[in-house]
């Protein structure tokens, strides 16, 4: 499925966020809510290890999806300048910090947001997940078919194949792979993996898998967009991500016109 570029509208670089934060069920969402959309679905919105990117919570929002972002760090996510501070890179505890936010203390705040929307009335959940919310809680969530639609960006943590395979004889949730060239995380072994495992209709719920060829592991969340290869592939990955949602079900094509 392709739609037209008048149908999705360009990924928001800069601005100033739009949604507002919400506490669902004890823990603290960013929410996105569009002026009309579908009460009883909810696209969840699984960060990287540096937190919620807010403008791109505010862009599925402007396609017709209700959108959430659980901070499942409870607001100790790792440290931004770690990216650009080749200092902190060399003196940050960066396995102390992720022994102290592994699935046991990250999974249950998202599992208390899905209660809540459940009681209000919200019965289909899409998950987009970016390097830590891809594999470790986007492929959960799906292993326990919890969700009914899964986008996975570039993951991090993921065991291949033994992941890909666990995922293929558990799950019945369509899997959507938005991957790129240097990505240490899910090199290109493991990218062939999973379209051996998925494709050419193997697995029957849905799959696919977008390529951006230039970019590196983090490209749709936190790449330099001073490279236009990596701005391209930002959007790619977005626009990717709209089409596999309203292909099953969730947004409106309305409210990206």
């Amino acid at each position: 499925m392709s739609l037209c570029e008048d149908c999705i509208k360009c990924v928001t670089h800069e601005g100033t966020p739009e949604g507002k934060w919400e506490n669902i069920n004890g823990t603290e969402c960013y929410v996105g809510v569009p002026g009309e959309y579908q009460k009883d679905k909810v696209l969840l919105f699984l960060c990287d290890a540096f937190g919620p990117q807010l403008l791109l919570v505010d862009d599925f929002a402007r396609h017709g999806i209700r959108t959430i972002a659980p901070d499942f760090f409870s607001n100790d996510p790792l440290p931004a300048e770690f990216e650009t501070n080749a200092e902190m890179r060399k003196t940050f505890d960066l396995p102390g910090w992720f022994s102290t936010h592994g699935t046991d203390v990250t999974r249950p705040p998202v599992d208390k947001v899905i209660a809540a929307l459940k009681a209000e009335g919200v019965t289909e959940f899409a998950a987009i997940g970016y390097c830590y919310g891809g594999r470790i809680l986007v492929f959960d969530l799906a292993f326990e078919n919890i969700t009914s639609l899964s986008i996975c960006n570039h993951p991090s943590l993921l065991k291949s194949p033994v992941d890909l395979e666990k995922y293929f004889a558990s799950s019945r949730v369509p899997l959507l792979l938005n991957t790129c060239t240097i990505d240490g995380q899910f090199p290109l072994e493991a990218q062939a993996q999973a379209d051996a495992l998925f494709g050419e209709g193997k697995f029957a719920p849905g799959y696919r898998r977008e390529y951006f060829e230039g970019c590196s592991h983090g490209f749709s969340v936190r790449g330099d967009l001073s490279d236009p290869r990596v701005k391209a592939g930002k959007e790619g990955a977005f626009k990717s991500g709209i089409e596999w949602l309203y292909q099953h079900g969730f947004g409106s094509k309305k409210a990206a016109l």
